[in-house]
């Protein structure tokens, strides 16, 4: 593997003018972050499974135990990666403990009259049962009376079998559509998501100064396989109170902010309140890289704005789902009032100058913070990106046309690269003018125009080289974590190839807990069109453990189910259970295994089974990005 290069002379000069025009720091969020520190997680932390595979480890990070920033990293974003590098049980409110660096996101503990509340256990069950072992040293070993999911991302749900042992019964409490959005969210555009967030979160990238330091609401994302559970209780809506092991809970519902599925929750005995991610020390993404349905930033700050009159008066202490806590009724106030202003800001000043006639690329050149807001360290985009945001705003309004007829029917990117390069006279010049905006310091027109070149000529080492040259100053440069994880990801691929090393494989719980009809549109997404469109083909299920018939018709080269229904004329009709077909998509067992033990069979042709399963395309999880596909 090709090393990093060091930092450029532009890269070095754009850090010194960062560095002179940031807020000052007086200390409260370094004070805050360590404040109520009960026990310290290991400096040299792992995690691993069964079979001895690290899922998680702060020990990677040592590096960033120098105050001083290099040369390679943004200072804003190495100040916010050495904040999130407190890591350890932290009391947070009487009877409220957190563990945070044990994943990307934290673990809440509220202590109950009978044992303890578990709120948001993490991405993975061996994560959370180092947290929950964590507490027990510390606290004792008060059993799990209750667990809450605040919303639907996997990083608040999918450690829970670490802290629930099988067959447990206790009330796992979430927000209302919580499964269906945890499960459905990742489904369709599954493989996508995940080859995408290798790039928003660095999943390949080495630990280090010229490589992956952070991703802003954490250190990384743990490897390790999500779990779920069935939610047993479900909050509907604002206002609604509930109590759970003897303690009170006061529940904002905020559903279609940071998540499909979200709720804030107040604690009015002890003055705690959750805003779980409505509200953290970063601009948060209204579109993220990863690729997720826009997030509406207009309903987002009203969201605030009503958190502020329902428990402003009351909260003597704010915590969430990643960062540290504030204290003090109006240090709260006041932090909760400027993320509003700043979600509604970036609304607003998006559609102003839609309405001025820009379209989203333009906007992002022009839109910026106000005085006063850019004055702080909470709102800057180290995870969301300002620029990035305003353009995700601009397409929920009006879509990625930006009503110029010359891009209704844009060139792909092979054939635009090659017309690119053969108008400026060939691959040699093109390359010789970025390799000359690189050394100028213009590396987004490098990267552009070398990109160019790779999409004409794939086997272009100088292109390859020169692009990726680009993309690692642009990482270096920008303060955004995700955005550095994406050049630096870039770069590598470019010169060293596509690493699937760190994909997850398919979660069997997530798996299990898909709706059957929610299956079939998965599978639908698999259908290649071009051979299914020489056969129509029905095919009838049975599930005979769950009472459900399906009939799936392929026509025209589409696929198209109804529930309820054996079609009579169906070329095969399955009979099975879902737990078995779960299995075969887990690869749990083979097909001929689940046949010739009558785990499956099949009225009428055979056949006409496999000629259908035929039908399906195997999702790569390793597609090119950087480069075009072969």
């Amino acid at each position: 593997m090709a090393d990093p290069a060091g930092p450029s002379e532009s890269t070095v000069q754009r850090h010194a003018e960062a560095l002179a025009s940031l807020p000052a720091d007086d200390g409260g969020d370094a004070a805050n972050a360590a404040r109520g520190l009960i026990l310290a997680a290991p400096s040299d932390l792992q995690i691993s499974n069964r079979e001895g595979r690290v899922l998680w480890s702060l020990a990677e990070y040592e590096f960033l135990a120098s105050a001083e920033a290099p040369a390679s990293v943004h200072p804003a974003l190495w100040r916010l990666a050495r904040l999130n590098m407190n890591a350890g049980l932290f009391e947070v409110a009487e009877g409220v403990y957190q563990v945070r660096g044990y994943d990307i996101s934290n673990m809440t503990l509220i202590e109950g009259d009978e044992g303890v509340i578990v709120v948001d256990p993490l991405v993975s069950p061996e994560c959370a049962t180092a947290a929950l072992a964590l507490y027990r040293q510390a606290r004792g070993e008060r059993k799990v009376t209750a667990v809450l999911h605040t919303h639907s991302h996997v990083d608040h749900f999918g450690g829970i079998r670490g802290v629930v042992s099988e067959g447990e019964e206790i009330p796992i409490w979430a927000p209302q559509g919580f499964i269906d959005a945890a499960v459905s969210e990742n489904v369709i555009a599954g493989s996508v998501m995940v080859r995408r967030a290798a790039y928003m979160y660095g999943s390949n990238l080495p630990r280090g100064p010229r490589g992956q330091v952070d991703v802003a609401i954490g250190k990384g994302v743990s490897t390790g396989s999500p779990s779920l559970i069935a939610v047993t209780d479900e909050v509907k809506e604002t206002g609604q109170q509930a109590m759970i092991d003897g303690v009170r809970f006061e529940f904002q519902m905020v559903p279609e902010t940071e998540a499909p599925a979200e709720l804030n929750f107040f604690l009015p005995e002890r003055g705690a309140l959750c805003v779980v991610e409505t509200a953290s020390h970063v601009l948060h993404n209204i579109l993220t890289i990863r690729g997720a349905q826009i997030r509406d930033a207009l309903w987002w700050s009203q969201c605030l704005n009503q958190s502020i009159e329902l428990f402003g008066s009351r909260a003597e202490v704010l915590f969430g789902g990643h960062h540290w806590p504030t204290w003090g009724r109006d240090e709260i106030a006041q932090f909760l009032g400027e993320q509003r202003d700043l979600y509604r800001l970036l609304h607003d000043q998006t559609i102003r100058l839609a309405g001025e006639g820009f379209n989203g690329e333009e906007i992002a050149e022009r839109i910026e913070l106000s005085e006063a807001l850019a004055a702080l360290w909470h709102t800057r985009g180290a995870y969301g990106s300002l620029r990035h945001n305003a353009r995700g705003i601009y397409q929920r309004y009006f879509g990625v046309y930006d009503g110029n007829p010359v891009n209704l029917d844009p060139l792909a990117p092979s054939d635009a690269g090659s017309r690119y390069v053969d108008a400026i006279g060939g691959a040699d010049r093109a390359l010789e003018i970025a390799a000359q905006a690189l050394a100028d310091g213009d590396e987004r027109w490098a990267a552009t125009l070398a990109g160019h070149v790779v999409f004409a000529e794939p086997d272009n080492a100088a292109a390859l080289e020169l692009q990726a040259a680009a993309f690692e100053q642009l990482g270096y440069q920008t303060e955004n974590a995700t955005w550095r994880n994406a050049y630096l990801t870039g770069a590598s691929e470019l010169r060293n190839g596509v690493s699937g090393a760190s994909l997850r494989a398919q979660a069997p719980d997530i798996v299990r807990a898909l709706q059957t009809g929610q299956l079939f549109d998965a599978m639908a997404t698999r259908l290649n069109a071009e051979r299914a469109a020489q056969n129509d083909l029905i095919i009838a299920w049975n599930f005979t453990d769950l009472d459900e018939q399906w009939t799936l018709r392929v026509t025209s080269g589409a696929l198209n189910t109804v529930v309820g229904k054996l079609d009579e004329n169906a070329q095969a009709t399955v009979t099975t259970t879902r737990a078995t077909l779960n299995s075969l998509i887990l690869q749990e067992i083979e097909a001929i295994e689940a046949f010739g033990s009558g785990a499956i069979s099949v009225d009428g042709d055979p056949m006409a089974l496999a000629g259908f399963l035929g039908l399906l395309d195997d999702p790569p999880h390793d597609f090119p990005i950087v480069t075009p596909r072969g």
